[in-house]
């Protein structure tokens, strides 16, 4: 993990002023303590050829070493000084680290040519009378020898670059690591923000994909279970009135309702035994703590594919690899009748072979309507429709209003179904209604896309 630009300006406050740390502090001090030694050293000799008090030229010194304590904030000053003094001969250490600082800092680079400039030509001015002073006095004997033509400008260019050169060209360097390093700062900071964003967004997404998967077994264990149960209820509810009237009757009901039951205890075992299961597609690693993606996502989108299939083979009577199509909508409404129900199952259209996921959805529709009248409108009379379009398949369940004198079951309801269907119908890109009817029943409607199957 790296450290935040903020991270590290929590970690190194500013010590005092422009420093970022302790150490700068201490190195800026001991560098302005030295050059004001330097400074009221050389500052002696300063007096003595301005014919001026020695303590005066001392102070002098002192004052003007101390200004390199603030080369990191104003190096300007620091080189603009050096140059200022330079005909004193004083500052050499000054100005060697005031051209550092100036080249490593933030200032725009033709103002550092400038100064380095002026800094140059000073040094070698001074350097160039200095030297021909002290030539002439030691070779005074000697009128043959003239140093001024070549020896003393080309040793004082040596000498001027070889003080002036290496601090400007290192400043330079370290100028550019330093920026270098910034730039890298930033840019892994900003590669965090991302892959933060990145794994937010990531756990949203593997929140929404645990909600889908959970609506998706949620809404196959109720279209599944919910038919059944219901028919099991109301066979029960007709086998208690003519339990003493029809024995023959009671006994044919009893037998349905085992046989309902059973067929709902398969759906069930079947579905609940895909959901102990955990398994782990290849390529994908096993399964994690929640809110992994790799690792809790997919194997909980693989459990509800699979209790998805296990609940549709078993719809259809437990065949693997099958799913319930419109073929089987006339045992569906079978059941219905069989319940007591008047159902009229009406099919217009060339019957064609649709995609799997078009019938499976059909079929859905079809059953939970039916459904919510055995629970809703006990007794009404029931018209299926399935119509067989060009480009698209309709089916519409439509009931009158419930016979007063037919006995209610009292089924619950969890107000999901007609949520259910929308939502499968929605997601085919179909279209849904449902509502009341003028004569008091209700209306279920469903419109799919579909591709036909040769």
């Amino acid at each position: 993990m790296t450290t935040t630009g903020a991270g590290r300006d929590a970690v190194a406050p500013r010590t005092w002023w422009w420093w970022g740390r302790r150490r700068g502090v201490v190195l800026d001090v001991t560098l302005a303590v030295l050059s004001a030694l330097e400074c009221g050293l050389e500052g002696v000799g300063f007096a003595q050829q301005a014919s001026l008090p020695v303590p005066l030229g001392v102070l002098f010194g002192l004052l003007v070493g101390s200004v390199l304590l603030v080369r990191r904030r104003w190096p300007i000053t620091v080189v603009l000084v050096s140059i200022a003094v330079t005909p004193a001969e004083m500052g050499f250490l000054m100005g060697i680290v005031g051209l550092y600082s100036l080249a490593a800092s933030e200032v725009p680079r033709r103002f550092t040519a400038a100064l380095a400039a002026m800094s140059t030509v000073a040094v070698y001015i001074v350097t160039v009378v200095r030297m021909r002073q002290d030539v002439a006095q030691a070779d005074a004997g000697q009128p043959d020898f003239d140093p001024s033509t070549w020896y003393v400008p080309v040793v004082s260019l040596f000498m001027t670059l070889g003080l002036n050169a290496p601090p400007l060209l290192f400043g330079l360097y370290i100028g550019a690591r330093r920026r270098l390093m910034e730039s890298l700062r930033e840019r892994a900071d900003s590669l965090e923000q991302e892959l933060s964003l990145l794994a937010d967004r990531a756990e949203q997404r593997a929140q929404w994909a645990r909600q889908e998967e959970r609506r998706r077994i949620a809404r196959e264990m109720h279209d599944v279970v919910a038919h059944r149960v219901s028919l099991m209820v109301v066979h029960a509810a007709a086998l208690q009135a003519v339990a003493l009237k029809d024995p023959q009757k009671a006994v044919k009901n009893a037998a349905l309702v085992g046989d309902m039951g059973r067929q709902a205890l398969t759906e069930l075992r079947e579905m609940l035994g895909v959901l102990r299961e955990e398994p782990s597609p290849a390529g994908v690693a096993g399964p994690g703590p929640e809110g992994s993606v790799g690792s809790s996502v997919v194997p909980l989108a693989a459990v509800g594919r699979a209790a998805a299939a296990a609940a549709e083979a078993a719809a259809v009577g437990g065949s693997e690899g099958a799913g319930p199509c419109l073929d089987a909508l006339e045992a569906l409404v079978e059941q219905s009748r069989q319940a007591g129900a008047v159902v009229e199952f009406v099919v217009m259209g060339e019957v064609r072979a649709y995609g799997a996921d078009v019938e499976r959805t059909a079929y859905r529709v079809v059953q939970e309507a039916l459904t919510n009248v055995h629970k809703h409108a006990a007794g009404a009379e029931v018209v299926v429709r399935l119509a067989h379009r060009g480009a698209e398949v309709a089916m519409q369940v439509e009931n009158g209003p419930s016979d007063a004198t037919a006995a209610d079951a009292h089924l619950p309801s969890g107000g999901n179904g007609l949520v259910g269907m929308r939502e499968r119908v929605t997601r085919l890109g179909g279209v849904f209604v449902s509502g009341p009817t003028d004569a008091g029943g209700f209306r279920v409607s469903a419109v799919l896309p579909v591709t036909a199957v040769s």
